[in-house]
């Protein structure tokens, strides 16, 4: 699988999570306001959903990373068996602007 669709799935995921977070904290202010006695339970719960939603954006930032750099190797590798020298990582050209600022 190619880094770039690695990456891309993993900030899908990220996306999602924080969409999932963000409905959920709007539906909660809304229970909230219909019933005044559970506005404290439902902060304690959208605090609860809010810091798992931080946990799973770390989690996935840290997998994410992990995949690019696995996929590093392994195309370093296939590079090597077909007898050619992988470029080492600071020679991978970023975006390149042709006009000045």
């Amino acid at each position: 699988m190619h880094p770039a669709a690695l990456v891309g799935a993993a900030v899908g995921r990220l996306a999602h999570h924080a969409v999932s977070g963000i409905v959920g904290g709007v539906l909660l202010r809304g229970a909230a306001k219909a019933a005044p006695r559970a506005k404290p339970a439902a902060r304690k719960a959208l605090v609860g959903g809010l810091a798992g939603g931080i946990v799973a954006g770390r989690w996935l930032g840290s997998a994410a990373e992990e995949a690019r750099l696995k996929a590093g190797d392994m195309l370093a590798e296939a590079r090597s068996s077909l007898g050619e020298e992988a470029p080492p990582p600071s020679a991978v050209k970023a975006d390149v602007h042709d006009h000045e600022h």
